[in-house]
């Protein structure tokens, strides 16, 4: 199976999860979990090895997180190289939902290798935008 996982720091992967839920439904191929204020890596660790157990040796991994060099990043890629997963690993930071929807679809769809990273990658880049508005001119009659 391909899976996606999603770390954090605080509440962000569980809420991305969340959302993913709401928006596609849920999956059992979406793991996720957090490191929150006051966890230290020990004990993140531990919990993050509980949510990695359904993973086998014939799996593969997307990794999104949201800090590159963050420790819910680093941890997660230490444990799943630990697992002997590193080779069936694809991983990125600065996750937003736009790229985790679009992960998801990729997975769905069956994209691997080369084509599965720039799709990602696109999606990630392509969900951040600036929205510029338009601000009516103030007419005193509207006053």
């Amino acid at each position: 199976m391909k899976y996606l996982l999603l770390v954090s720091h605080g509440t962000f992967a569980p809420g991305l999860h969340s959302v993913m839920d709401m928006l596609m439904g849920p999956r059992e191929n979406i793991l996720s979990y957090s490191m929150e204020d006051g966890v230290g890596a020990v004990e993140y660790r531990e919990n993050l090895s509980k949510v990695l157990e359904p993973l086998t040796a014939d799996d593969e991994v997307v990794v999104l997180g949201d800090i590159i060099g963050g420790s819910p990043l680093t941890n997660a890629l230490d444990l799943l190289a630990k697992k002997g997963l590193l080779s069936h690993t694809v991983a990125f930071s600065g996750a937003n939902l736009p790229m985790a929807i679009g992960a998801l679809m990729a997975i769905d769809d069956g994209l691997s290798g080369e084509a599965l990273v720039s799709s990602i990658l696109n999606e990630g880049k392509n969900g951040v935008n600036q929205i510029v508005l338009a601000l009516e001119d103030d007419d005193e009659e509207d006053l």
